[in-house]
């Protein structure tokens, strides 16, 4: 029987099974293709991609800004170069923006690289007996750990485990806001001189060049865009049903914007994140029972920022460590 569980492969998810495989046997189980939760990377054919979630790494805390130069040092990261417009013309201090070589999820293929991991396993329900956990997939498999890490949106950690937290978690005032994320190809499309550019509009928020992250060379411009959060709140919950509606939304938006022409897609697609961010942390940085051998840990207990993530499985560690 393995020592921990590790349910998510976000950067929380990654960060904690990395900090405790130095000690521990750990595995990772996520229903995702591929590791990444928020910082996900999508094919679209070849090595040309799409950065589908967070967009980079912006550090403020300096033990996080230690641990992203480090990961550049050993070519995991770089800066992402080129001209990031903010139409919103707030005034904020100009930073670095990390962004993975190839994908952004290079950070959390780096930290899983020598830890079993289990994909498109999707974990339908959990019990707590004897001093071990139960873990039940969906394929009807069950197995068995010592420890379990939860590292889930909120809500979902809420329907997978209420049972097993306690009054401080389950009051905890969290509010989960979506985002939904359009990514194109055109053809034909004259090359702009500018990586991201924020606009004050009332469906799209951003949108970004992914041809400017240099990791390919294409005569086709790849873009991925985010929809404001009010629009986002509006449609998240039948995206799919409503994809071309959405579809010609945005494109009439982006034609307007940025005058690219409709007439010059050879392909788009939806994804949209339900759970994305939390923007008020909460009053803890993780959880920890030495009862129940259950560990939490997420971005969303400290704030809206990958680096939030990072911290918040750091946190775990030491609270782990000192059992």
């Amino acid at each position: 029987m393995k020592d921990f569980c590790i349910l998510g492969s976000g950067v929380a998810g990654c960060t904690i099974a990395n900090l405790l495989s130095k000690k521990y046997s750990v595995e990772v189980f996520d229903k995702a293709r591929g590791p990444g939760g928020r910082v996900s990377n999508r094919r679209f054919k070849k090595n040309l991609n799409f950065d589908h979630g967070a967009q980079y790494f912006s550090p403020k805390n300096e033990k996080f800004k230690s641990f992203l130069n480090n990961l550049k040092k050993k070519n995991i990261i770089k800066y992402w170069p080129g001209k990031h417009i903010d139409l919103n013309f707030v005034k904020t201090k100009q930073k670095n923006k990390f962004i993975g070589v190839k994908g952004n999820n290079d950070i959390n293929k780096y930290l899983l690289k020598k830890i079993k991991t289990n994909f498109l396993s999707k974990i339908m329900h959990i019990n707590y007996d004897k001093n071990v956990w139960e873990i039940y997939l969906e394929s009807g498999k069950k197995i068995n750990f010592r420890n379990l890490i939860i590292t889930i949106p909120y809500p979902q950690l809420k329907k997978l485990a209420k049972k097993f937290l306690n009054k401080n978690l389950l009051k905890l005032n969290v509010q989960m806001s979506p985002n939904i994320t359009f990514m194109v190809v055109y053809k034909n499309q004259p090359s702009l001189p500018l990586s991201s550019i924020k606009f004050n509009d009332k469906i799209i928020s951003w949108v970004a060049s992914e041809n400017s992250k240099k990791r390919f060379k294409s005569n086709l411009s790849l873009w991925t865009i985010q929809t404001t959060e009010k629009y986002s709140r509006k449609y998240i919950n039948n995206y799919k049903i409503k994809n071309k509606f959405i579809t010609k939304d945005i494109l009439n938006r982006l034609a307007i914007l940025l005058n690219f022409n409709k007439k010059d897609i050879i392909f788009s697609n939806i994804h949209g994140w339900k759970y994305s961010y939390n923007l008020k942390p909460t009053k803890l940085k993780s959880f920890f029972s030495n009862e129940l051998n259950l560990g939490i840990c997420g971005d969303w207990f400290m704030g809206n920022k990958i680096e939030h993530a990072w911290l918040s499985a750091n946190d775990l560690y030491k609270k782990i460590y000192k059992f």
